[in-house]
């Protein structure tokens, strides 16, 4: 029972109904900024000058399986974790055109890569499943301590998955990416959820406990603890962690050498994921998508209130979110 709870909880933010327009980082470039909330579309003077009253540049959506979550990028495909049909799908970047849904575990969440192959949480079996990213090939599936595992990172060699058992006492596994051996089980907070490799730490998301840690890479001894409200998804952009904070609608900025919180945003609703495309913090989640400033947190664009999102990642040149309730994956 309860680890169903578990898994109910962090799918607070997939409970309504996906929005299938998106604004574009075209738009974007020429001056137009996104209005949320049912107000012009793009408050732009050269369009109105232009009679340019329609919504041109929507974003494009590619199917994907049943209720996609994790998104990765593997330096020329897309892979999806599909939650609701044990699946990833794995798209081509450059158009969206799929090549190939692989079965995995039941319930995949998370996916990964390191280089070679995807990684992919098996959320309802408590396992891990390697997949070669050239074919979709399973070369194996790795038990973890905890029976939800969810959101992983890759630090150059090793693998790092959280987990949790039903009483929420959780886990971060580090495995080696090259065989899935073992390297230690290191106890964390309460329901993890997700982790982040900074360069030479890695930093997990304790949903249950109301904090983030970081970890010691080479060992995964405990070398902080920070506060956070119910966070979830978690993003390094160089410099600084940001840490979504389901709980409180907001998005924080940790200065990675030492926890500091050099700001905390608001969002709104209740965010889930996060990613940095090099300049700037996307954040998922219902009911609005969030395009944050990296240097000071400013808003730069929303869209909603339609908008429900999980997944997102970067692939060198567009954002791509994952739509829970559509079932799509959009391309901005």
């Amino acid at each position: 029972m309860k680890t169903r709870i578990v898994i109910g909880v962090s799918l607070i933010a997939v409970a309504l109904v996906t929005a299938n327009l998106f604004a574009s980082h075209a738009q974007q470039a020429a001056g137009e900024q996104p209005i949320g909330n049912g107000a012009l579309p793009f408050a732009n003077p050269l369009k109105i000058a232009l009679l340019k009253w329609y919504a041109a540049n929507t974003v494009p959506e590619f199917p994907a399986g049943p209720n996609p979550v994790g998104v990765a990028f593997d330096g020329a495909n897309i892979w999806i974790a599909n939650y609701g049909a044990s699946t990833v799908t794995k798209l081509r970047a450059n158009d969206g055109l799929s090549l190939g849904a692989f079965v995995t575990g039941n319930a995949p969440a998370g996916v990964t890569y390191d280089g070679a192959n995807i990684w992919v949480t098996n959320s309802s079996d408590g396992t891990v499943s390697k997949v070669r990213a050239s074919d979709g090939k399973v070369l194996g599936t790795f038990p973890l301590p905890g029976v939800v595992p969810w959101w992983m990172t890759f630090d150059g060699a090793n693998v790092w998955v959280t987990s949790s058992n039903a009483n929420g006492n959780g886990w971060v596994t580090k495995l080696r990416a090259s065989d899935g051996q073992n390297l230690g089980n290191f106890m964390v907070g309460n329901s993890p959820l997700a982790a982040a490799f900074d360069g030479q730490s890695v930093w997990v998301t304790n949903l249950g406990s109301n904090n983030v840690m970081k970890l010691r890479d080479s060992d995964g001894t405990v070398l902080g603890t920070f506060a956070a409200g119910h966070p979830f998804g978690i993003a390094f952009d160089g410099a600084n962690m940001w840490v979504v904070n389901q709980g409180t609608g907001t998005v924080s900025k940790l200065r990675a050498s030492d926890g500091t919180v050099l700001g905390t945003f608001t969002v709104g609703g209740s965010p889930y994921g996060v990613a940095f495309d090099g300049k700037n913090i996307w954040v998922t989640g219902s009911p609005e998508l969030f395009e944050l400033r990296a240097s000071d947190g400013k808003t730069l664009g929303f869209w909603g209130p339609r908008t429900n999102t999980t997944g997102v990642a970067f692939d060198g040149a567009n954002i791509w979110v994952a739509g829970y309730n559509n079932s799509k994956i959009g391309k901005l």
